[in-house]
């Protein structure tokens, strides 16, 4: 399908503006988690503001798309994904993590617009899994995405989720594989190798896309294209970069989750403008 030049200078914008966003939620001098926030924006972008059927008023109606973060510990990227959908003021997202305030550092149920918690590690496929099963036995055409990040492949629940996901022909599954190629601690094939991660997941029986995770229009190709696979769920393995936009967090583990200095805020933010 050919995508209008507009749309993708409109969503590779917007991938643009969550990162911004990304930046106002950690602020200076709280830990944050820059890196994955950042590598997966482009990826949130296209799903919030193209492809997903949901409804700012009303978030619990019955048509919609169901996304889950099960790399739960990104929670500022998908805040900033429904600040700006208008799930909730944008002015509230300064205020993330401040004690007592709604905006916690992991998703949790009575946000507008989180449809489970996460954030322990290999939990958020299965509950996608179950969501899209739900569903299909509803006979209903809802489609369920599901974030996943690369070191959380590490998981055994991730591949328990995969196994039993194709074995129900969930073909209204999506999971998107934010493959930068870091994880906490440093190099994940320095840790726990999960090459060659494609052929993984096409061995336990899913439809595989490989895409550059930060070219729009391979996104949004792949994303249509997983709905033609109707027997199976599709696994879009997405090549990206740790701390894409930033010069000084792009491929570097230590901004995994970081606190970020005044000079480092306001390099970040003049650099994602």
């Amino acid at each position: 399908m050919a995508y209008s030049e507009e749309l993708i200078q409109s969503l590779k914008e917007k991938g643009q503006l969550l990162r911004r966003d990304c930046i106002k939620c950690i602020g200076v001098g709280v830990a944050g988690h820059v890196g994955g926030s950042c590598s997966s924006a482009d990826l949130v972008a296209a799903l919030y503001f193209h492809k997903m059927k949901v409804d700012p008023k009303n978030p619990d109606w019955e048509e919609r798309d169901y996304f889950l973060l099960s790399k739960g510990h990104v929670a500022i990227l998908q805040y900033a994904a429904l600040a700006e959908k208008g799930f909730f003021p944008l002015e509230d997202l300064p205020r993330c993590k401040e004690i007592g305030f709604y905006l916690q550092g992991h998703p949790h149920l009575g946000i507008p617009g989180i449809e489970a918690g996460t954030g322990s590690l290999g939990q958020g496929l299965s509950l996608g899994s179950g969501i899209a099963l739900g569903l299909k036995l509803d006979k209903k055409p809802n489609r369920v995405y599901v974030l996943v990040g690369d070191g959380e492949t590490d998981e055994g629940q991730i591949w328990e989720a995969a196994m039993s996901s194709s074995a129900k022909k969930l073909g209204n599954l999506c999971a998107i594989i934010d493959n930068n190629g870091l994880q906490a601690t440093g190099a994940i094939k320095d840790r726990l190798p999960n090459e060659p991660i494609a052929d993984k997941w096409r061995a336990f029986g899913w439809n595989v896309i490989e895409v550059d995770g930060h070219n729009m229009e391979e996104i949004l190709t792949a994303l249509d294209d997983a709905e033609l696979y109707t027997d199976r769920p599709t696994a879009i393995v997405a090549h990206t970069v740790k701390g894409k936009g930033i010069s000084f967090a792009e491929n570097q583990a230590g901004y995994h989750n970081r606190a970020l200095t005044q000079e480092e805020y306001d390099l970040a933010m003049e650099e994602l403008a």
